[in-house]
């Protein structure tokens, strides 16, 4: 993604590599731009959300791809954290869509806890 929103992706792969300094232990370069990759399919997300003028749109997108993530031995708290590593980020960018981004990266974020705790109260 050449476009306005490439420091914003970069800088919220930055903070959560420096959160998580074992990833790049783990994964090095290959999975830093793996990282970003994603980030630019959330960004995509989010255009497309805000497009939309519906958060469903991205919660349906987070849910989906936190379901991926899990099967694939992930936890719904490194999307979580990565979640929260771009609204850090576009909290700093002064970008025009920080705000309706803001809101449908918090929404993608409830709806995941809330999903997860519905799937403990079921297995107890």
């Amino acid at each position: 993604m050449e476009n306005k929103y490439k420091p914003v992706i970069e800088s919220a792969v930055m903070r959560l590599y420096e959160r998580y300094p074992e990833l790049e232990e783990r994964f090095g370069e290959m999975g830093k731009q793996k990282c970003y990759e994603d980030n630019v399919h959330h960004f995509n997300y989010l255009q497309t959300t805000a497009a939309a003028g519906d958060e469903k749109v991205f919660i349906d997108y987070a849910l989906w791809l936190n379901n991926v993530l899990i099967s694939r031995g992930m936890k719904s708290d490194h999307l979580i954290d990565n979640f929260v590593c771009i609204l850090e980020a576009l909290s700093e960018s002064g970008s025009e869509e920080t705000d309706d981004f803001q809101h449908y990266l918090n929404a993608g974020i409830r709806a995941i806890r809330e999903n997860d705790l519905a799937h403990q109260l079921e297995s107890e």
